[in-house]
């Protein structure tokens, strides 16, 4: 007994609930065409909160779609933010965080996805030990970026432009700096030992997503030796 109406209401974003009649015509009550065409991300309505995993799901999106210009609306990320600070993130079980993030190895954008889950707070929730890494400086020399989490993001985007589809190769670039969050502030922009540092926050991150046993095999293998692969080629 639900109407087309309400059955699109309840669709997570606007670009996905619009239909087509036995006619061909469009059938769009919330503007999901003109967000498509002006390449905007935004929830349909409050029932967009009523699942949490929506929230990594507009992230998802925003990196699927970034090189077509898609960007999250900011009442969308505001009530992402609230849904976050009401905990509702909170309770997203391992399964369904490992198969969004599974899903971003096959997006051109990868850390986007990053971006948006830090920027709405969510970040901070499901990967306290990614999200600590923004704001933590390395030296400019070799890192002229600086930030260590917009170096997360983009060795994030290289390793999956160079193994587009590889969960193993995505989840080993996303940890493989956690020890720079480690490392004592008093020596910063260094981190000297960092690679072993890591290792600790590294299996927090396995066990708390049930990574599978290969993933975590080569995500603990580039923590600790990403630096000698550096040195692989001097003489």
């Amino acid at each position: 007994n639900v109407c087309l109406e309400d059955d699109l209401r309840r669709r997570d974003l606007t670009i996905n609930a619009m239909a087509l009649s036995p006619s061909g015509a469009l059938i769009d009550p919330f503007g999901g065409l003109a967000d498509l065409n002006n390449r905007v991300l935004r929830h349909v309505s409050d029932a967009f909160a009523e699942d949490p995993v929506r929230v990594l799901r507009v992230a998802r999106f925003a990196a699927r779609f970034a090189q077509e210009g898609f960007t999250v609306a900011p009442e969308t990320m505001q009530l992402m933010r609230e849904m976050v600070q009401r905990g509702e993130v909170d309770h997203l079980v391992p399964e369904r965080i490992w198969l969004e993030f599974s899903k971003i190895a096959s997006t051109p954008v990868p850390s986007r996805f990053l971006a948006v889950l830090h920027e709405c707070g969510a970040l901070q929730r499901i990967l306290p030990e990614v999200d600590a890494l923004y704001g933590v400086p390395q030296v400019a020399e070799h890192h002229p970026e600086i930030d260590t989490g917009v170096h997360t993001e983009m060795v994030l985007d290289q390793a999956v432009r160079l193994a587009p589809g590889n969960v193993r190769v995505a989840f080993a670039a996303l940890t493989h700096d956690l020890g720079k969050a480690c490392t004592s502030q008093d020596l910063w922009p260094k981190h000297h030992d960092h690679e072993k540092l890591g290792l600790a926050p590294l299996e927090q991150v396995i066990t708390r997503w049930k990574a599978p046993n290969d993933v975590a095999a080569v995500a603990r293998s580039v923590c600790e030796h990403h630096l000698s692969a550096h040195r692989s080629l001097q003489a």
